[in-house]
């Protein structure tokens, strides 16, 4: 049985919140330090005519902390901060960072995961969806304050670029590029 004893916010920012937590387990007093986040939807995406999966190029502080390159490939992705389902969010987020308007009922469910389980546990629902270029509307490359570069990754290529440790691939792409490549890519051949 967990008690929890007290939580304290030690400083709260737009998108996170860092928090203090006392509670007793197994019959100890605890302590531990919590960074409540978002949850937030990804997106797969497949454009069947350019034969590539369509990722995002971005750049992430907290990366740049650490390896002092602070890019990213990730999936098209976005918080949970809007009063609307996920599947409309994933949506939205498909139009604003890749640039192509796919209607809700086109997005498949993968699955969820859950992230950085020691300090936020975010939950991220990931879906999949194949787009043609008749979708395709502008060039994406999210808000105005987003610097997101789409980045086309041909399907012969996927397999090498899942395991390739010179680029910061997200484990929420490397998870739903494994899934495509066991369930579609599989499937083509």
């Amino acid at each position: 049985m967990i008690d929890i004893k007290n939580i304290n916010t030690l400083c709260k920012g737009k998108f996170l919140e860092l928090k203090e937590v006392f509670y007793r387990y197994k019959d100890k007093d605890k302590r531990w330090e919590v960074c409540s986040s978002m949850d937030s939807v990804s997106i797969l995406i497949y454009d069947r005519d350019l034969d590539s999966i369509i990722l995002v190029k971005q750049f992430r502080l907290p990366v740049f902390l650490k390896n002092n390159d602070g890019f990213t490939y990730e999936l098209c992705a976005g918080l949970c901060d809007k009063d609307k389902c996920n599947i409309e969010i994933a949506r939205e987020e498909v139009l604003e960072e890749c640039g192509y308007d796919v209607e809700s009922n086109r997005l498949e469910k993968i699955t969820s995961t859950w992230a950085s389980v020691g300090s936020s546990a975010a939950r991220q629902e990931i879906f999949y969806v194949e787009v043609t270029q008749k979708d395709k509307v502008n060039e994406g490359g999210g808000l105005e304050d987003e610097d997101i570069e789409v980045i086309e990754l041909k399907s012969e290529k996927v397999e090498e670029f899942i395991f390739d440790e010179s680029i910061v691939l997200t484990p929420g792409a490397k998870l739903a590029l494994l899934w495509w490549l066991n369930n579609k890519m599989k499937n083509e051949k």
